[in-house]
């Protein structure tokens, strides 16, 4: 069954994949929208306030989370490094979750993530933004 999220032409989100769609193996193993299974995300868990890390220092703030299927997201109040941008970071780059400490960390660096596209409403952005963070 196809959901308002299933797009042919996009390797993160379709579900029902065919010779055409079909993802490289680097894509295939990258699914923006989900956390990885051993990144700590569990459901009890209010990320809102951790901090974020990316692999060369810290981004920011978690300002809203999400966690739908096919969906999942953070999004980031960056401060003052970026003045003051909101980032909105793909549960899939999230490498592991310190619930003790209250930290979250990115396989990004800090200039990946003020690299990301600016958010829009448009349908396109959510592609956009699943390219750019794309596979390592």
């Amino acid at each position: 069954m196809r959901s308002e999220f299933d797009d042919p032409a996009d390797p993160y989100r379709n579900s029902e994949r065919t010779s055409e769609t079909e993802p490289s193996p680097a894509m295939a193993t990258f699914r923006a929208w989900d956390y990885r299974p051993d990144a700590g995300w569990t459901p009890e868990f209010d990320l809102i306030g951790y901090h974020v890390e990316a692999t060369d220092g810290s981004v920011g703030k978690v300002s809203q989370a999400t966690h739908a299927m096919n969906g999942s997201h953070l999004v980031v109040d960056t401060g003052p490094w970026i003045f003051g941008r909101s980032v909105v970071i793909p549960a899939g780059i999230v490498t592991h979750i310190d619930h003790t400490d209250r930290k979250i960390y990115l396989d990004r660096t800090k200039e990946d993530v003020k690299a990301s596209p600016d958010f829009s409403d448009e349908p396109a952005y959510w592609d956009k933004l699943a390219a750019h963070y794309g596979p390592r």
